[in-house]
């Protein structure tokens, strides 16, 4: 774990606190540290893990979800399938995550000791039903699975059996659809029920109930929703599936995700759902959320902050550093660091982004502008750079020996939007997006994406500038957000580095 030994003391933060599509955030503190696990849908390895030790810094420690005996996702599983919504707690010296893969396997649960992995093969929950599954224990021992709707069964989590009928514990607010990402924890003299509702779009919102007990009956707070951005200009929206954490200080926080739409009407965003952080005070026994905004008062602790994902990967090491990501599986043979000594090799299966089984290995993107680069090798095939939000939306830059070509798919339509002859020897490949600041009317989109490559002398030459709001979840639907990477559609493709660069505009 890398952490720096020089704590710092700041005034205010950054949110989101995890930048990019890391959603469904579920938070958990052993001793001094916390961790953090998100959703990761059709994506391979699943689950990232995140630790920290301030709740602001977060560094990427694994993925729990690193092997095929824990993640079987068909490669007919659709985007915005796979594996939804973890809960992650720390109980009696071990940890437990829990989630639901929607592609086949249902609710399973796995454990380890060390949070960065290994992770057990699952114990698969056949009794459980829903989404969304969360872990609860109570003073006897009890364990106790809630899942979205809100409905709640006893389980043993060893074997994964349940015992007695499964009951309704609360749907929300009346009115309000969608009661999921429910979290029960025992504070003080009652246990509460956290949940999200109103659908994780513009209406999402975060509301609690409380009991003696932690099978109810169940009294909403009389201030429901206790956050919600619906209804505002607030540059932070889609604001629920939140999580508790209790600090050493005693103080209370809670991660959530948002967005943060930009352009005209009705505001596009590309990055996908982020995890935010928030205090949380108590009044008359309920939670209090404080402001959500992007810039905020930093907790009363010294700073920690981490090595972050670097910018440039040479790919000197034998793995793939966790943050790198494929679609539905990752077999050794078609994605290697050791076939050519110091570059990424990748052999083509599909043969473009519109296949579920394009062989690519992408980061997600983290800042509303940033500028990506690659040198790739096509001597012996076809491939290249993409900006991805799924198999009907995607931008492209494929080279071959006698062509770079720019290609476009947006829902039905697949267009060629610019082509040359690709220059001799290996090729530094480019991405630029670029956050737009000044609406001019409605249909003003959130950002541009222009593609092209370096001539030799390091001069970029545009090939294309598209309009970033195609690939974005307002246009595409769904729950994720965009990952850039590097593909090969033909043959086998070489990449001798690959770089990320914040850009401040």
């Amino acid at each position: 774990m890398r952490v720096s030994s020089k704590p710092e003391k700041a005034n205010t933060i950054d949110n989101p606190v995890i930048p990019g599509f890391y959603p469904d955030p579920s938070v958990c503190r052993a001793g001094e540290d916390y961790y953090l696990a998100c959703s990761s849908f059709e994506y391979f390895p699943g689950v990232p893990v995140f630790h920290s030790r301030d709740l602001v810094h977060w560094t990427q420690i694994g993925n729990a979800l690193d092997r095929p005996s824990q993640l079987r996702l068909p490669l007919d599983a659709p985007s915005s399938g796979g594996i939804y919504a973890p809960t992650l707690r720390h109980h009696d010296g071990r940890f437990w995550l829990i989630v639901t893969n929607v592609s086949g396997d249902g609710n399973l649960l796995f454990t380890a000791t060390d949070p960065a992995g290994p992770w057990s093969d699952p114990v698969r929950l056949t009794g459980v039903h829903g989404i969304d599954p969360d872990l609860a224990w109570d003073d006897d021992g009890n364990c106790w699975c809630t899942t979205a709707g809100v409905g709640q069964i006893r389980i043993d989590p060893h074997t994964g059996e349940t015992s007695g009928p499964s009951r309704r514990l609360w749907s929300g607010s009346p009115g309000a659809k969608a009661p999921e990402a429910p979290h029960l924890y025992r504070i003080g003299d009652y246990w509460y029920l956290l949940i999200a509702e109103g659908g994780t779009e513009r209406c999402h919102s975060v509301s609690i109930a409380r009991a003696r007990t932690p099978t109810g009956p169940f009294e909403p707070c009389p201030a429901n929703p206790i956050l919600t951005h619906r209804g505002t200009d607030h540059p932070i929206q889609n604001t629920g599936h939140a999580d508790l954490v209790q600090a050493p200080d005693g103080s209370w926080w809670m991660v959530l995700l948002g967005v943060r739409p930009g352009g005209g009407t009705p505001g596009w965003h590309g990055l996908g759902r982020e995890t935010f952080l928030v205090p949380v005070d108590w009044a008359d026994d309920w939670p209090v959320v404080g402001e959500l905004s992007a810039t905020m008062p930093a907790p009363p602790w010294p700073l920690r902050p981490q090595a972050g994902t670097p910018d440039r990967e040479d790919f000197d090491l034998s793995e793939l550093a966790p943050h790198w990501v494929s679609l539905r599986h990752r077999p050794p043979e078609v994605c290697t660091t050791k076939e050519k000594p110091g570059w990424l090799t990748l052999h083509a299966r599909g043969g473009s982004l519109d296949d579920t089984d394009v062989t690519f290995v992408g980061r997600r993107q983290q800042h509303t502008s940033c500028r990506v680069r690659a040198l790739a090798d096509v001597a012996d095939g076809g491939g290249g750079l993409a900006v991805r939000l799924d198999e009907q939306h995607h931008y492209d830059i494929v080279a071959t020996p006698g062509e770079l070509r720019v290609s476009a798919r947006i829902g039905p339509l697949n267009t060629v939007v610019a082509s040359r002859q690709t220059p001799p020897g290996p090729v530094v490949l480019r991405i630029e997006v670029a956050a737009v600041h000044t609406v001019n009317d409605a249909r003003t989109g959130p950002d541009t994406v222009t593609i092209g490559f370096e001539e030799a002398d390091g001069t970029f030459v545009e090939l294309a500038s598209l309009d970033g709001r195609y690939l974005t979840t307002e246009v595409a639907g769904g729950f994720t957000g965009r990952v850039i990477g590097m593909l090969a559609g033909a043959g086998s493709v070489h990449f001798d580095w690959f770089e990320y660069q914040p850009v401040d505009r």
